[in-house]
């Protein structure tokens, strides 16, 4: 009787940080299957003759399931909880990864990038739920932090496997067995994971899971124009990134002539600088606001940086530089931005909406620049032919600094929602 009576103690910080361990690797894992493609374009062009447009197809059909599954995946969650919904979703990742691997065939491969797909951004969902389900209250930011820069170094590992690998690119389907290996830690790790949250659970105070937000269609006729201006620089930015990625490594080999190598390297400043950089913007726009200001920053600076590497032979570390700065500012701003302008009970459904519309994106963009590149005659006797994909990302740049500069604009009206506010500021800031 004295031992129902007893009231169960929370779990030690030591368990919790075991549990971000494990539920890192998986995330671990998953970002580099999902960045093992690029460091390989070019041996998959030599040795299984794809085009620049099969290439992109593999990143993008990773995407399309992704525009349905933010709802499915959701739901799942919501009717089994996470720690069953994130062993199928792990499992979905090491099927895609095996699949891909099989044999040379272009569309078993995108198959096996699709299933891939099936389940990797749900695997965020629900990862992202368990980090806050075992940290509220509990150094919870400093958790996210450091569960997002373990997964970033999933993606560093896979860009600069070429380096650390460089025996492997031998052969194409080298490379991808390690992404398999990946997908089996992801899957392992989750299923540590469950075992531990069943022995927390019976042992330990821990919150039980409950319902998550569901995407509810008929709330975004009820979000506003700020709401809408975010998430068109959220497309249009991410549309310049992640395609860029894809073909980057293949890019610098034909156009600047390097290596494999230095080309790995210099394709994951991005993610080095993501690591690094974003904690730190996010800091400075909690401090003096400005957010808009902010983000049009970060679209102007990657404007010329496309440009600039597909028509000069200036040094590659300074525009990937530039652009990983970017790369670190306007996520850092854009996406908490969402919670000032939408409101509390609906971020399940703004957030949902905008990574559908991220992915409608990213699967388009991967398609047309690989059309691009093709139509141009990419490749190492044409160094020229990026020309046209390097200005359609400029474009993007481009658009995206209107949208923030149209954010600024509805911001400084009467519908304003404190999204310029920051602590260093105890009235409106000038304008």
């Amino acid at each position: 009787m004295e031992d129902t009576l007893k009231v169960k103690k929370e779990p030690s910080s030591l368990l919790r940080w075991i549990v971000l361990i494990f539920i890192s690797l998986a995330m671990f894992g998953n970002y580099y299957i999902y960045d093992s493609i690029s460091p390989l374009a070019d041996v998959l062009v030599k040795q299984l003759k794809f085009s620049d447009s099969d290439i992109g197809l593999l990143n993008a059909i990773y995407s399309i399931p992704n525009i349905f599954m933010v709802l499915l995946g959701g739901f799942i969650i919501d009717r089994i909880g996470t720690k069953k919904a994130s062993i199928i979703f792990s499992s979905l990742c090491m099927i895609g990864a095996i699949t891909t691997v099989i044999k040379g065939d272009l569309w078993l491969m995108a198959t096996g990038r699709l299933i891939f797909g099936l389940g990797a951004e749900s695997l965020i969902v629900a990862i992202t739920t368990v980090v806050a389900r075992w940290f509220k209250g509990k150094e919870l930011s400093f958790a996210f932090g450091l569960n997002l820069t373990i997964a970033r170094l999933g993606s560093f590992a896979a860009l600069n496997s070429p380096t650390w690998g460089k025996s492997l690119y031998n052969h194409w389907q080298n490379p991808l067995l390690v992404s398999v290996a990946a997908g089996v830690i992801s899957v392992i790790s989750v299923i540590i994971y469950f075992f531990i949250d069943n022995y927390a659970e019976k042992n330990y105070a821990l919150t039980k899971e409950g319902a998550q937000d569901k995407v509810i269609f008929s709330d975004i006729f009820n979000f506003g124009k700020s709401f809408w201006f975010i998430t068109l620089l959220c497309i249009t930015f991410y549309s310049a990134i992640f395609p860029f990625q894809t073909f980057a490594v293949k890019f610098f080999q034909d156009a600047h002539g390097i290596s494999r190598e230095q080309g790995g390297f210099l394709s994951s400043i991005l993610t080095l600088s993501a690591m690094v950089f974003t904690p730190l913007f996010g800091l400075l726009s909690d401090k003096i606001g400005r957010r808009s200001i902010l983000m049009m920053i970060g679209s102007l600076m990657i404007i010329p940086v496309y440009l600039v590497m597909g028509y000069t032979r200036i040094n590659l570390y300074i525009p990937m530089g530039v652009m990983g700065l970017a790369f670190s500012l306007i996520p850092a701003v854009m996406w908490p931005s969402v919670a000032l302008v939408v409101d509390q009970s609906k971020l399940g459904t703004a957030y949902g909406l905008m990574t559908m519309i991220q992915n409608i994106g990213l699967a388009g963009f991967n398609l047309l620049i690989g059309w691009a590149n093709d139509f141009s005659h990419a490749g190492a006797s044409n160094p020229t032919g990026y020309h046209l994909g390097m200005w359609i990302f400029s474009c993007c740049g481009f658009f995206g600094l209107f949208f923030a500069f149209m954010l600024r604009s509805n911001e400084r009206g009467p519908k304003a929602h404190g999204l310029e506010y920051g602590t260093a500021y105890n009235k409106k800031p000038e304008n």
